[in-house]
């Protein structure tokens, strides 16, 4: 049996709930190697990531759990991991570049990022548009159409006919979940065909995703995985999951710590 860090092996964890909805500490410890109690720390982790929901004898998946955070809890989910790769992404970004964004909670920190840069954004999210209305060096332009009031972003016919007017050199996209044969995936649906389209009206299609969003898939398909040019993420991201995306012909990039 090969070792594998506590990292990997929570990796694994997450992959196995994916396909099954639930994990058991006895099989975990006996498919792993390790002590109950090393899985039930395992499991306490990935608890208080916000990753699966704890239950008698292992632990079920926690989409549910994680569909139901606030803006303000996810954002403050893995943080360090969203400042990193908003770091990498700004050594990508340059002066009069015009960006797209989509709704989610990593390119706040991207924006938060380039605040030096004199940039266009065109964005569905409420929430981004608010927080870079406040640096007088970004040109910030709001879709218009219904409006998610929960997750400060809007979607819909009026918002797709309002992105028809323009083609950006970067999309910068947020997704739930990366999948080498199952594509880039979203937890609503209400989101996922304008982030389609926003592919669409991008030269180039980068997508900001922490290491919990590698190797799994939400609720609503996105598009497939080709549509993407380049991936940032976190260095606890799964290796093997990453290199299926890498023989893809997609360019991964990993933000060291």
């Amino acid at each position: 049996m090969i070792s594998l860090t506590a990292t990997e092996r929570r990796n694994k964890i997450i992959e196995i709930l994916n396909e099954n909805s639930r994990v058991n500490v006895n099989e975990l410890s006996l498919r792993f190697g390790v002590s109950s109690v090393a899985i039930r720390a395992d499991l306490s982790e990935l608890e208080r990531q916000g990753m699966l929901t704890r239950v008698h004898g292992g632990a079920i998946t926690s989409y549910k759990s994680y569909y139901d955070m606030s803006l303000v809890q996810r954002s403050n989910t893995n943080a360090r991991e969203k400042k990193q790769i908003a770091a990498k992404i700004n050594e990508i970004i340059k002066d009069s570049d015009t960006i797209i964004m989509n709704a989610g909670t990593t390119p706040i920190f991207v924006m938060r990022e380039i605040a030096d840069k004199r940039v266009t954004i065109v964005t569905n999210s409420i929430a981004l548009a608010l927080e870079g209305a406040k640096n007088p060096d970004f040109k910030i332009i709001l879709l218009g159409g219904d409006v998610d009031t929960d997750y400060q972003f809007t979607y819909g016919v009026s918002a797709l006919k309002a992105l028809e007017q323009y083609t950006a050199d970067i999309l910068i996209l947020s997704v739930d979940g990366i999948d080498a044969v199952r594509g880039i995936s979203t937890f609503y649906h209400q989101e996922a065909e304008i982030c389609r389209h926003m592919i669409k009206h991008a030269q180039r299609t980068i997508v900001a995703a922490d290491y919990s969003k590698i190797g799994r898939s939400a609720f609503a398909k996105i598009d497939d995985i080709n549509t993407v040019d380049v991936i940032v993420t976190s260095s606890n991201a799964d290796n093997s999951c990453l290199a299926k995306l890498r023989n893809k012909n997609i360019e991964v990039i990993v933000a060291e710590q």
